[in-house]
């Protein structure tokens, strides 16, 4: 018997005042409860109960053990009850981390919905395009557009980035649009994507049928940051890959022009990573299910 079970044991004789009625009450053996009394005592090294031919008490020793049993048995009851409740209301605090521009222009303005739906769960967002250690730094789940890199984690695809190759109309007055990959290589520059895990520049993809190919053009400028990234293109400092969600309004007004959209970039997965653990937590499983269905629902692009 544990220490848990000793302590109920404990308090119900107490309660009920006799070894037999706790027995009965808990559907135990009399031999048990009286060898699990014994050993409690012993380890304990105090007398805990007098025995009447009428009545069991507790001695004095027996009233401050059977004081904190029944705060420390509240306490458990009160966090047993608080995670079958969350089974059915998920409920606490989620951190997670996310790349800025999806979060700002794509999760952050559903969040109404989610906490319509689930309202005792908070979120502390995080957003960059930085590398996350999620157990070091205390992360739940991490939101991720590419292949996922951390063979740790558990990774659950939730959808998938259509990309477009663009331009600013400011470049392209200076460069001449071009009509295949071949003129692409020829005097055009592009900004240049550091990758936060390889911390090497990306070459630009393109689709050719089935089949990727790879561009590696120069560039006056290199950056590891997203929103930089679509800043230095829409500046005319050279050509870039980029989500469609993200420049949608640029290429309606003008300001950026799509490239070569007979070879589109490959689209990007979308994966939410999480540490490995035996009992996912259900606010996480809920944010991450909301997620998905986010995918579904067309809010974001469609795996």
């Amino acid at each position: 018997m544990d220490r848990l079970q000793a302590m109920r044991l404990y308090t119900r004789i107490v309660e009920l005042g006799s070894f037999t009625a706790a027995a009965d009450d808990l559907g135990l053996p009399r031999a048990t409860v009286t060898h699990a009394i014994k050993h409690l005592e012993s380890r304990l090294g105090t007398q805990l109960l007098q025995r009447t031919t009428r009545r069991v008490r507790a001695t004095r020793d027996g009233e401050t053990y059977y004081g904190h049993c029944v705060r420390l048995l509240a306490d458990v009851d009160e966090v047993e009850t608080d995670f079958r409740e969350a089974l059915v209301q998920p409920k606490g605090r989620l951190r997670v981390d996310l790349p800025a521009s999806l979060a700002n222009q794509l999760v952050i303005p559903a969040l109404r919905e989610f906490f319509a739906r689930y309202p005792q769960i908070s979120l502390d967002i995080g957003t960059g395009d930085r590398f996350v250690d999620l157990v070091r730094e205390g992360v739940d789940c991490v939101l991720r557009v590419g292949e996922p890199g951390d063979s740790a984690m558990v990774g659950r695809r939730v959808g998938r980035i259509e990309l477009a190759t663009v331009a600013s109309a400011a470049y392209l007055r200076r460069h001449r649009v071009p009509d295949s990959l071949a003129a692409l290589q020829e005097g055009h520059v592009a900004v240049n994507w550091i990758s936060p895990t390889s911390r090497r520049a990306e070459p630009l993809e393109f689709m050719v049928g089935r089949k990727r190919r790879e561009v590696t053009l120069p560039g006056c400028v290199s950056v590891s940051s997203a929103e930089a990234y679509y800043g230095c293109c829409e500046a005319g400092l050279g050509i870039a890959q980029v989500p469609r969600y993200r420049i949608a309004a640029a290429l309606k007004s003008g300001n950026l022009r799509e490239l070569l959209p007979g070879h589109p970039p490959p689209p990007l997965p979308m994966t939410v990573l999480y540490p490995q653990q035996r009992h996912m937590p259900a606010r996480l499983r809920v944010f991450i299910d909301w997620l998905v269905e986010l995918t579904a629902s067309g809010l974001l692009p469609r795996a």
